[in-house]
């Protein structure tokens, strides 16, 4: 397949769950990838690379508005131009009531999960603009729809991804920059282990029954939302948050 050919995707968060399901589908589909993350990215790139794609790593934290700027360089500089943003990158914090939570805490959420998607957008568009166009996803949250007790932070994060991307979308409608946000509900990744929500056990199995569709998602079904934002099938689509969440808000 080679929908997104000569196209080139920058995927903060790259290096695992949600970002590297997106890489991948990506490379399957002809895009060249920057994968952006704190992590080390190398594997990432080992495994995009086999795939027969064209990847490279870049760390970069998303609260370090340089570190941005030189991403959105990196791609520039590696594959000649920037089509898409994906912008995945972002924490769970600290799990407390409003008045336990610490202002450090707070502000390490709000900087990595809403700051990190302003400053990946403020320096991603104005490249998709010197050649005519692109598109923007941004990950937000079923928790950008409903609240969730103890995590006031990262609900709060991910409401503002959802307004965020409200305003940007409208701000580019007219010059071919579309941008969007998904929604996933609870997916296996990296970032659900290291809450201890690990499949098969006593706390997944209670968050799987939470959605209607009684199990949680996979990672690649969210990215295949995240490609078709980014496709031509989509070029009618903006400003929008897309909810992949099996159910879990229609309830």
């Amino acid at each position: 397949m080679s929908e997104f050919e000569g196209k080139v995707a920058v995927i903060t968060g790259g290096a695992s769950g949600i970002g590297l399901a997106s890489a991948r589908m990506f490379v399957e589909r002809g895009a060249k990838v920057v994968i952006a993350d704190m992590a080390d990215g190398a594997a990432a790139v080992a495994e995009l690379k086999a795939l027969g794609g064209e990847a490279v790593y870049v760390k970069a934290n998303v609260t370090a508005e340089a570190d941005v700027q030189n991403m959105v360089r990196t791609a520039v500089a590696s594959f000649g131009r920037l089509d898409y943003g994906v912008n995945s990158a972002g924490i769970g914090g600290a799990a407390a009531p409003v008045a336990d939570l610490s202002l450090d805490d707070w502000n390490k959420v709000i900087s990595i999960n809403l700051t990190g998607v302003f400053l990946s957008m403020k320096h991603q568009i104005p490249e998709m603009l010197k050649t005519g166009g692109g598109a923007v996803v941004n990950i937000s949250s079923i928790l950008g729809w409903v609240g969730w007790a103890t995590s006031s932070a990262y609900v709060a994060s991910k409401h503002g991804v959802i307004g965020l991307t409200k305003a940007a979308a409208l701000e580019y409608a007219t010059q071919n920059v579309r941008v969007n946000a998904v929604s996933p509900g609870f997916i296996y990744t990296p970032l659900l282990e290291t809450a201890g929500i690990v499949e098969g056990n006593e706390l997944s199995t209670y968050i799987a029954n939470l959605h209607a569709m009684k199990r949680m998602g996979r990672a690649e079904e969210v990215a295949a939302v995240v490609i078709w934002l980014c496709s031509d099938g989509a070029s009618f689509v903006t400003g929008m948050a897309h909810l992949v969440d099996g159910g879990f808000v229609a309830q």
